[in-house]
């Protein structure tokens, strides 16, 4: 049963959540749940946004009974490996089903305290007043691309990779993927098998390659076992699972990293989860060669020295989260623009105000969403010792 204090003590001033993806979602059922209003603010006209403009490939690589959101699980027609459709249906159903107080096409543009509220400034001079704020606006919130020497005057076609759906306007190119984390590698891989000329996968950084799933264990299970142990630990059962399961790729140009999988995830670099790049590296399909160092009329200059001239380069160079407008002055962000606490935990700084969706943790990002929301609810439910009263957490 809801407990109704709290929605007395939370009525007139929800909770405001902003972003309707998995974790902003997930954080309003489980508050719903335990009787706290919230609204979610979401600046596009649906829940999803960011699925939605995924290219048309893309699958979940966490099992689907491991990336369901609390109170509804994933329907068993989705099959192991969750489609990107699907995932948009699913959030559609969950925002349905939980009757979550959704309000599209508003953007919030920066949050301030005042007292012990927070006023949220969104489209068109709204001045919204809430007890607190999750803020679940994305982890790929707006595309990257380096700022490369030449790049304003390289003549060939140069896209982000969240513009890339398929491999259809690319039959019979020469393409150049620069990036070989996920979403390079799958891209490249997508390429490569559906009639590209040529695929040229640019590296900085040798990745860690792992299988998805290896007789019937998905690499997302590994990931929840190890991530609290040793980081040594890891690193070396890592290097002998690597060994056994995927195959030496040196001499095509892709070596093993020398640094360990958990130390470079410590480092924010997921491991990649093979879903065709290793065949097609093997094989010469997908070629990989050096870094992007600068491009020269419509020419790609390499960090090797080398010169080539793809007709259309994808550059998977990542995301900002784009914080700082909304929250950067406030001084909780860390150095790489990321909040310095995340889930049920507050920032001294900002009482009352939370943090989810902003790693990208080996057990599975909306495994952690799931985990994040109902420690979020918990926290902003919870009853100071000696009264009888509920109030959003503060720490």
């Amino acid at each position: 049963m809801p407990d109704h204090r709290a929605i007395d003590l939370t009525d007139d001033r929800p909770v405001y959540v902003i972003g309707a993806g998995p974790g902003g979602l997930a954080v309003a059922a489980a508050l719903r749940e335990r009787g706290v209003r919230a609204v979610v603010l979401e600046k596009s006209d649906s829940v999803g946004a960011s699925w939605r403009g995924h290219y048309d490939r893309l699958h979940l690589h966490t099992t689907r009974r491991l990336s369901g959101l609390p109170g509804l699980p994933m329907p068993r027609r989705f099959g192991r490996w969750v489609s990107r459709d699907d995932v948009v249906r699913y959030l559609e159903k969950y925002a349905e089903f939980h009757e979550l107080e959704l309000v599209t096409g508003v953007e919030v543009s920066r949050i301030e305290p005042e007292g012990s509220d927070w006023v949220l400034h969104a489209t068109g001079g709204r001045r919204l007043t809430g007890r607190a704020v999750v803020v679940a606006t994305g982890f790929n919130h707006t595309p990257r691309t380096p700022d490369w020497p030449g790049r304003d005057t390289y003549t060939g076609e140069l896209l982000h990779a969240s513009a890339y759906r398929n491999p259809a306007p690319y039959t019979g190119k020469d393409v150049l993927v620069v990036g070989v984390g996920n979403t390079g590698a799958e891209i490249a891989a997508d390429l490569a098998g559906a009639g590209a000329a040529r695929v040229r996968l640019a590296v900085r950084t040798a990745p860690h390659i792992v299988r998805r799933s290896t007789a019937g264990w998905p690499a997302q299970r590994t990931g929840i076992l190890v991530r609290r142990l040793p980081v040594r630990l890891v690193d070396a059962a890592g290097r002998l699972m690597a060994r056994a399961a995927v195959p030496d790729l040196s001499a095509q140009g892709l070596p093993r990293p020398e640094a360990g999988l958990y130390t470079r995830v410590r480092q924010g670099a997921i491991p990649v989860q093979d879903v065709g790049l290793i065949d097609a590296v093997r094989t010469g399909k997908v070629e990989p060669v050096a870094a992007v160092d600068a491009f020269d009329d419509d020419k790609v200059v390499l960090a090797d020295g080398s010169r080539i001239s793809p007709d259309a380069v994808i550059a998977a160079t990542g995301y900002h989260r784009a914080l700082e407008p909304l929250v950067g002055h406030l001084g909780i962000l860390d150095e790489r623009g990321r909040p310095v606490v995340h889930g049920g935990r507050t920032p001294r700084e900002a009482p009352g105000l939370y943090f989810t969706g902003f790693t990208n943790p080996i057990s599975g990002m909306l495994r952690e969403m799931a985990l994040d929301a109902r420690k979020i609810a918990k926290a902003l439910t919870k009853r100071p010792s000696g009264t009888g009263e509920q109030r959003p957490g503060r720490g």
